[in-house]
């Protein structure tokens, strides 16, 4: 069903489950590679469908990189992320929660 024919409260939860955790998609990236930031957006269309904007996911890698979820390094002028041990931790958690809550459901 396209977005425009979903009912208000399904488009809302769609919503919240994707570009309201950006983390979990952006952390699930990064299980497999490190990731160039500017490449973010594309990199999560492509694997989970929907595009957030570029400014929201610096906002994101920002606030993963300051929660010790992420670290980041320069090659050459290229700032690329990749997951620490607290971050594989963060992404399991998320999607035990995701898992749980949908078996409730």
């Amino acid at each position: 069903m396209s977005a425009a024919k979903q009912p208000k409260p399904v488009a809302r939860l769609s919503h919240s489950l994707t570009h309201g955790n950006i983390w979990l998609a952006a952390l699930s990236l990064m299980k497999r590679k490190k990731v160039y930031a500017y490449a973010l957006p594309e990199g999560i269309s492509r694997a989970f469908g929907y595009s957030p904007s570029k400014l929201m996911t610096y906002f994101v890698l920002y606030k993963l990189e300051d929660e010790k979820l992420i670290s980041s390094k320069f090659e050459g002028r290229r700032k690329y992320y990749e997951l620490t041990p607290a971050g594989r931790k963060a992404l399991s958690d998320g999607k035990k929660k995701l898992a749980e809550l949908s078996r409730k459901l």
